[in-house]
């Protein structure tokens, strides 16, 4: 993600990267060291100077504002949020997504990368509280120009930038981990998941077929666990990958036709039944659960949702989506009871 933001930035002298608490503590220093933080100092160690492109303040409010501004007066940007400190700035995104919904010319679309460390970090708090923060964008899908994007690996967040880089008057959130995770998708299979909605990353076999729709890149690790326990016992499995919630509500649940370069493309039931069909759902989120609504809105099968509760500080990722109910065991034993 870096690399191509860092291309962008230098074929485009008015791009602009901002981000409160640094690049480098989100895991993309690259930026940084490609387009300079914008300083009257040179300095080579801090990777700064006076034509830099890289606006890191102390306030999450410029952040979103300058970034957001810019985009609806014509420029690309991208704000960047660490373990997204992100609450401050939202409803000054929120005005410009609005803005751009209503507005008869073409603007680039403001995009934004939040990087999950609360989840990652067992942090949580008004400070560290992405989690919560997805159901605000959530509630936003419906405005019919805002799509939030969940990549879940290094292959797809490319993808998930490329895509946002081609649209014009929309609001574009990001949400990746910084972690190093194993890669699950082609860049083709991004391709399809953003049109389609989501991509199955996984099947197999059984006498029942359970789905687990998953939104996230870490909250995939126990539901991988959890599908080879169900194998174990006969019960087959398919693990999708939630990659473009938006697409997959119905097209009378968003206000699409009312919009500037209004987009009206969603997931059919002949594709959504490929998907998600089977005997039991499960949709999984590291988020708030609204972010699961299109799909179950839109699914007749016996389902439920696991999905963030609360913060506690954790040694890592692990212990603290146990402390949240998402392990493979607590998994296994609910797709088994839904299949009763």
């Amino acid at each position: 993600m870096g690399a191509i933001v860092a291309h962008v930035g230098q074929q485009d002298t008015h791009f602009i990267v901002t981000n409160a608490d640094g690049n480098a503590a989100s895991g993309i220093s690259n930026i940084n060291q490609a387009l300079k933080i914008i300083h009257p100092t040179p300095d080579d160690i801090y990777f700064q100077g006076p034509q830099g492109q890289v606006y890191e303040p102390l306030s999450e409010d410029a952040c979103a504002g300058l970034a957001a501004g810019l985009a609806l007066m014509g420029a690309r940007t991208l704000w960047c949020s660490y373990e997204s400190f992100a609450i401050n700035g939202l409803p000054i995104w929120q005005t410009v997504t609005q803005a751009m919904a209503e507005l008869r010319h073409l603007t680039p679309s403001t995009v934004t990368l939040f990087t999950a460390g609360a989840l990652e970090q067992g942090r949580n708090g008004w400070t560290h509280q992405r989690p919560e923060i997805e159901a605000y964008f959530a509630a936003m899908l419906r405005n019919g120009n805002v799509f939030a994007l969940f990549p879940p690996d290094a292959n797809s967040i490319q993808v998930c930038y490329e895509w946002a880089l081609t649209t014009k008057n929309k609001g574009i959130t990001i949400i990746a981990s910084k972690s190093p995770l194993p890669i699950r998708t082609t860049f083709e299979q991004t391709r399809q998941g953003l049109q389609d909605g989501a991509m199955i990353l996984q099947e197999l076999s059984g006498e029942q077929t359970v789905v687990f729709a998953v939104i996230g890149d870490m909250t995939l690790i126990p539901v991988y666990e959890a599908a080879e326990q169900l194998h174990s016992q006969g019960i087959g499995s398919r693990i999708v990958s939630v990659v473009n919630p938006r697409r997959l509500y119905r097209a009378s649940d968003v206000a699409w036709d009312t919009c500037s370069e209004a987009d009206g493309e969603f997931t059919s039931d002949a594709v959504f039944d490929t998907l998600f069909g089977g005997d039991a759902l499960i949709g999984v989120t590291g988020g708030a659960s609204l972010m699961l609504e299109s799909i179950m809105l839109r699914s007749p099968l016996p389902r439920d949702t696991f999905a963030w509760k609360r913060g506690e500080t954790t040694a890592s990722a692990t212990q603290l989506m146990g402390f949240n109910g998402l392990t493979a065991e607590a998994l296994t034993k609910r797709a088994k009871a839904l299949l009763q």
